[in-house]
């Protein structure tokens, strides 16, 4: 075992001293911090023990130097701090790794946080010294203790004893260290060079600690209210009290400064104190211990822990000499109030409450005007029948520890009177009293943690719906399910009006009515489908009672389906939450509702791009503000999808053009996000070589064209599973606002964009790159290579093979008849300039904006809107 050799510092008195003791308590530290755990422990262990053995001598020490407080009560202090602390702490790590989680990669790590500051307090200063300097060879720090000038030979001799066992057991020399000649500069100077200030004493030392620029655990003073409720039992109450207020002369700062008793009990509660050998002071001797008590509105310091004859005979009267208490009857809770105050000594301020809550005001009342804020109250109550007036205690009092029949100067130092209430003699009070720790303090508080992270790609997904059937003619085969397997009764479909009025509902109703299920239809979705439209669903929805719902159409009718599908299952359900912004979809603020409860979902598409039957995402307009609410959530994902070649022959050849570049950019995007992964990427490549390759037989003879109708609906199909998972990009962010703003068709303003989007994002040395723990570095432009190569383009080097691709795809949207500038489709230019900004905060702002590799700063977007308006 290491051990420092260096000479040890003399008497230090002076700064120069102190700067030398500073310097080496902090080299003994540096060596320390190198220790085991079971080298600590086996220090701990024979510190504590030498501690213990010299309780006596320490406790008369004390008393001798301070003139206050009672020797037997002051060696149960230094046996206490000695023996419950170690026993609380004998077995808790304090070095090393103490938590690994192999599978996260995080590993956390106990350090010393180094030189500790101690305050020591004349009132107990050598239970404290044992306590402080225990704790803080349990932490591997080093610790300087400024002891109270009117018991530093005690508080020395307390840390001196402790000091030598722990090098003997092998602890460096010159780990614990102190002031000889305190002075309240030398005090600040340590307080200032220190790491962490242990500070216990009066508010103005507390204050100074705080005040010092270094961390502090500070403690507030104390004033507790003793609260006897008229269901208490009065023995046990009075006795427990007088045994409180009575240990070393009440010098504990937990202790019963003023007792509260209700009305109906307080004639019996009087009796018991003066049966128990406590003195109720007439009016006169209660006016001079007042004088007494506080000089200029400064408690006395000759009083602090006195025997009641001795303060008696300084107020000018005489009690008897085996008097325990002095106690004064009281109304007034102002801070003029002497009785009202913390007093350290023998002396009880009582009150009467008319009731339980009046208690409880006297009670606040106290704290609030006259101190103790943060610290400690008591009640005794009939804790298994009044239940109730417990927990309105627990709730009204501002103190961190609430004694509930229990001593209170013991109860509050813990583990006397209850093992789960941590043993200390530094208690915090919280942000009440001022002070930045609301526990018993102990080891934890001296211990710095460090976190190793290692980078993780933490779990992701592959979701889709739970059936997916495809194929030319397959649309009455899957739905025979619904009698076959499901045995449903009543199905509700969703649709638009030019879908209904040229028959696609036809052969799903032809069916349903075979199989003997009931149906209704809902025909009046609009092609952005609004709020209220999905409300005129739901209430046709709530009377008809399905178990089914069939949305059949584009995007919009699937769209409209699965909130109508939301607001049926959960009519609580908070919309706008629903569509509240989020970073990892496992971790959003608002937790989808489950669904499926009432009614199974099934989607069937009638054009190839939007891809909505394979998707968790769903936009619906607030028709009062325009404001269109993307929802996204796995809970959305439709049950079953049907992707029938038959409901698809008829599209028109713009809705086939704008649908399968609107595809053919889910693909691209899902290839390109920083949630891309092997699932998605094999389907995005797929979804864009079909698309490059049937995409213009299906816009030339769409009607007649089968096997370019039924490839393409795989490719829609195919590129929603892959964005589904891997989400989209600012291609998409941008075209929803463009659709918003100036009402452009999805499919159209995504063809607008895209290829800009591309050349933005594959740029190799971006501003700024998407987040996402599996995505690495920027590499989008390999990326569109990986794409451009699977279609068979290859250029020069990595640009060209981009540049290339790029002209593909423009070939392709000119093949199809997509024009090429936002001022091609007719959006005047004024009102486009005016709304711009606004579209570019709303696109940056899109929920698909995350996902996107390169993070858009919003001038960059709005450099984007421009050219693609005017094309340059």
């Amino acid at each position: 075992m290491a051990k420092s050799e260096a000479k040890t510092v003399g008497i230090v008195d002076t700064e120069e001293a102190l700067t030398a003791k500073i310097a080496e308590v902090r080299a003994a530290q540096a060596i320390f911090a190198t220790y085991t755990q079971e080298q600590v422990d086996k220090i701990f262990k024979a510190a504590a023990i030498a501690a213990n053995k010299a309780r006596i001598p320490l406790a008369k020490m004390a008393v001798e130097e301070t003139g206050m407080g009672i020797v037997e009560d002051k060696v149960i202090k230094n046996n206490y701090a000695a023996e419950h602390i170690y026993n609380k702490y004998k077995n808790v790590q304090t070095c090393g790794v103490f938590e690994e989680n192999k599978a996260y990669g995080t590993m956390r790590i106990y350090e010393p946080i180094g030189l500790i500051a101690a305050v020591i307090p004349t009132t107990n200063p050598t239970s404290t010294a044992i306590f402080k300097t225990l704790i803080c060879l349990k932490t591997r720090n080093g610790i300087i203790i400024s002891p109270h000038p009117r018991a530093k030979k005690s508080t020395i001799a307390a840390a001196k004893i402790v000091y030598d066992a722990a090098v003997a057991a092998g602890a460096p020399k010159g780990i614990i260290g102190w002031i000889d000649v305190p002075s309240l500069e030398l005090t600040n100077m340590i307080m200032r060079e220190s790491d962490t200030i242990l500070a216990t004493g009066g508010p103005g030392m507390v204050k100074a600690a705080y005040s010092s620029g270094t961390p502090a655990l500070g403690v507030g003073a104390g004033n507790a209210s003793a609260i006897i409720d008229s269901s208490a039992d009065i023995v046990n109450a009075v006795n427990s009290i007088i045994h409180s207020k009575t240990f070393d002369n009440g010098m504990i700062c937990a202790t019963e400064q003023t007792v509260i008793a209700d009305k109906t009990v307080y004639n019996d509660v009087k009796k018991e104190f003066i049966k128990r050998g406590c003195y109720f002071l007439n009016d006169e001797e209660a006016d001079k211990i007042r004088k007494t008590m506080l000089i200029n509105g400064a408690l006395n310091a000759k009083i602090v822990g006195q025997r009641p004859v001795t303060i008696a005979k300084m107020a000018g009267f005489e009690v008897p000499e085996d008097t325990k208490v002095l106690i004064g009857e009281a109304t007034s809770t102002a801070p003029e109030e002497a009785f009202g105050h913390e007093k350290l000594t023998t002396i009880l301020g009582m009150y009467k409450s008319k009731n339980f809550d009046d208690a409880l005001d006297i009670a606040e009342a106290l704290l609030v005007n006259n101190g103790g804020l943060g610290h400690t109250s008591v009640l005794w109550v009939d804790n298994i029948n009044e239940r109730e007036k417990l927990n309105k205690f627990a709730a009204r009092m501002k103190t961190c520890r609430l004694i509930v029949n229990t001593p209170s100067s013991l109860g509050g130092i813990g583990d006397l009177y209850n093992f789960d209430f941590a043993p200390s003699l530094t208690l915090g009070c919280g942000s009440w009293g001022g002070n930045s720790v609301s526990e018993n303090v102990g080891v934890k508080h001296l211990l710095n943690i460090k976190t190793v992270v290692e980078r993780r790609e933490n779990m992701l997904w592959f979701r889709a719906p739970e059936k997916v059937y495809f194929k030319k003619g397959c649309l009455p085969v899957a739905l025979d399910e619904l009698k076959t397997v499901m045995g449903k009764k009543k199905a509700f479909i969703v649709t638009d009006q030019f879908l209904y009025k040229n028959g696609y509902t036809k052969a799903i109703t032809d069916k349903l009515d075979e199989m003997g299920i009931l149906h209704e239809t809902f025909f009046d979705v609009a092609p952005d489908p609004t709020l209220a439209c999905a409300l005129e669903g739901v209430a046709q929805l709530r009377a008809f009672e399905p178990d089914t719902i069939i949305a059949i159409g584009g995007g919009s009718a699937m769209d409209a389906g699965k909130i109508m599908w939301v607001l049926y299952e959960h009519p609580d359900a908070d919309f706008f939450d629903m569509a509240m912004r989020y970073i990892d979809i496992r971790k959003r603020v608002y937790t989808f509702p489950k669904m499926g409860e009432k009614a199974y979902f099934i989607a069937i598409p009638t054009s190839s791009g939007t891809g909505s039957e394979v998707t968790p995402f769903a936009v619906i307009t607030d028709e009062k503000t325009g404001t269109k609410y993307p929802l996204a959530d796995y809970q959305l994902m439709p049950n079953m999808a049907i992707v029938d070649t038959d409901m698809m022959m008829s599209a028109p050849r713009g809705l086939t053009s704008a649908s399968g570049i609107d595809a053919l950019t889910h693909a691209l995007e899902a290839y390109a996000s920083v949630m891309a992964t092997d699932y998605t990427d094999g389907l995005a490549l797929r979804a864009m070589k079909l698309i490059f390759k049937y995409l213009p037989g299906a816009y030339d003879n769409g009607q007649t064209d089968v096997k370019a109708r039924e490839e393409m609906a795989t490719a829609s199909t195919m590129a929603g599973m892959a964005f589904a998972n891997a989400f989209l990009g600012v291609c998409h962010s941008m075209a929803h606002k463009l659709g918003a703003y100036h009402h452009l068709p999805h499919g159209i303003a995504n063809a607008l964009l895209i290829t800009m989007v591309m050349r933005y994002n594959a740029d190799p040395t971006p501003r700024k790159m998407g987040t996402f723990s599996q995505y690495q570095y920027p590499h989008t432009l390999e990326r569109y290579c990986e794409c451009a190569h699977s279609l068979g383009i290859v250029g020069k080097n990595d640009e060209d093979t981009l540049n290339k691709f790029i002209d593909a795809i423009e070939a392709l949207k000119e093949r199809v008849g997509i024009k090429k500038t936002i001022a091609d489709y007719g959006v005047d230019e004024k009102y486009f300039l005016d709304t711009l900004d606004n579209m570019v905060e709303d696109a940056f702002d899109d929920q698909c904006t995350g996902a996107n590799p390169r993070y858009p700063l919003m001038s960059e977007l709005k450099e984007m809107y421009l050219k693609a308006y005017y094309g340059k």
